[in-house]
């Protein structure tokens, strides 16, 4: 879905990495949040709670995720997911816009 409507934006910004990486928190009606960012090349480790669901709107990295050996490349309009309580790493080579949804 290219836009998300009846939604609550946290006006404070997520930034992690020196600035290099930055998000801001969606609300949905319903109690789900995602976060909308943009990452700045760089390689940086990510912990998570939720499972997650990376979808990567523009941009070029490789993922290295829980439990493998192989980076994956993920261009813009690719998505991975991510295991609760669990790392991942990404190897940003271009500017990259993502999307972020936490499941339950």
């Amino acid at each position: 879905m290219p836009e998300f409507n009846n939604v609550t934006v946290v006006k404070k910004a997520n930034v992690y990495f020196g600035g290099n990486v930055s998000s801001r928190t969606i609300r949905f009606a319903d109690g789900s949040l995602k976060t909308l960012g943009f990452m700045l090349p760089g390689e940086y480790t990510f912990s998570t709670g939720d499972k997650e669901l990376m979808e990567i709107i523009d941009g070029d990295l490789d993922v290295l995720l829980p439990g493998t050996e192989q980076w994956q490349k993920i261009t813009g309009g690719k998505s991975f997911n991510v295991p609760a309580n669990s790392a991942f790493t990404v190897k940003v080579y271009t500017p990259a816009d993502y999307c972020c949804s936490f499941i339950k």
